[in-house]
């Protein structure tokens, strides 16, 4: 571990702004993360995130050796849209799981990467290494995997200060009316289902804003939607598109109860991602096609 101390020489509202503005690489989230472990000390005590800090104060941050994965490599079919020294972009298909978690430990993305990578960050801990954000298992499209932890940092940060752009595609139950328009709400854990994500008070939840545009509507009663993240809530999309009275289709958990076709998962599609590169500055766009079995759905139906 290292240890960081600094002595403040201007006052701040919050000690996670200050410290993520004075610790190259560390965002507020990542900061967070220090504190709830113990590993920051103002003026020899433990402190919350939300404490002021005074000018002369004194800051101790112990920071963490980025840990090895335990996860083992699996020769599993992966498509890469891109890759350098420092990320990779991935097309991740429907029905893989991101990482280990609630009995998978086998057949996940990164178990993919270990075994197409050669290295990935540690920071997100063993079982998640090079995991910057995530789409849900039956969620299908672009993400980008952090090879080192300097990238890791930069992409975490773009994607807090929402300057990572992630686009998405759907089709919806039903006929949209408004051809565009904004969601924004907060998303937490379902009062009476905790294995479902639900739009809750402010208290009880985090901010959520979801921007939506039709691309399609068809007269069988479906939408065919876009949808552009800014922020990156569990199960976002979904809990939007079933708030709107309009849940996507083939959903298993947000959608109706008799579904049309015979799919494995919701038709959701993570289409765009757009960022700076963390370390070049360059700026990167990747777009990944609508998946054969969405396609399959939508030439079954007809435009309005």
């Amino acid at each position: 571990m290292k240890k960081k101390n600094i002595i403040a020489r201007e006052s701040c509202s919050r000690a996670d702004v200050f410290i993520s503005e004075n610790i190259e690489g560390y965002t507020r989230s990542s900061v967070k993360k220090l504190f709830e472990s113990d590993h920051i000390l103002i003026n020899g005590k433990r402190a919350k995130p939300s404490q002021p800090i005074s000018v002369g104060d004194e800051i101790d941050v112990t920071l963490p050796d980025a840990v090895a994965y335990e996860a083992k490599p699996e020769d599993i079919p992966l498509e890469i849209v891109y890759e350098d020294e420092d990320l990779a972009v991935v097309n991740k298909p429907q029905g893989m799981t991101v990482h280990a978690g609630n009995g998978n430990t086998e057949g996940t993305l990164v178990n993919a990467l270990l075994f197409r990578l050669n290295s990935l960050s540690g920071i997100n801990g063993v079982m998640r290494p090079g995991i910057v954000h995530r789409i849900d298992k039956d969620t299908s499209g672009l993400l980008v995997v952090a090879k080192n932890d300097r990238a890791h940092l930069g992409l975490s940060a773009q994607i807090e200060n929402k300057t990572c752009r992630r686009t998405y595609v759907a089709l919806l139950e039903g006929i949209v009316k408004n051809d565009e328009g904004n969601i924004t709400t907060y998303i937490g854990r379902h009062p009476q289902n905790r294995i479902m994500m639900a739009v809750v008070s402010p208290e009880k939840g985090k901010l959520a804003v979801t921007d939506y545009k039709v691309l399609e509507r068809y007269k069988q009663g479906f939408t065919l939607c876009r949808f552009d993240l800014h922020t990156g809530r569990t199960h976002q999309i979904r809990v939007h598109a079933r708030y709107m009275g309009h849940p996507v289709v083939g959903d298993p958990v947000y959608g109706v109860k008799k579904q049309k076709f015979a799919l494995d998962g919701q038709l959701l599609h993570a289409w765009r991602l757009e960022f700076i590169h963390p370390v070049t500055g360059k700026p990167m766009s990747f777009e990944a096609p609508i998946p054969k079995y969405f396609e399959n759905v939508l030439s079954k139906l007809d435009k309005i």
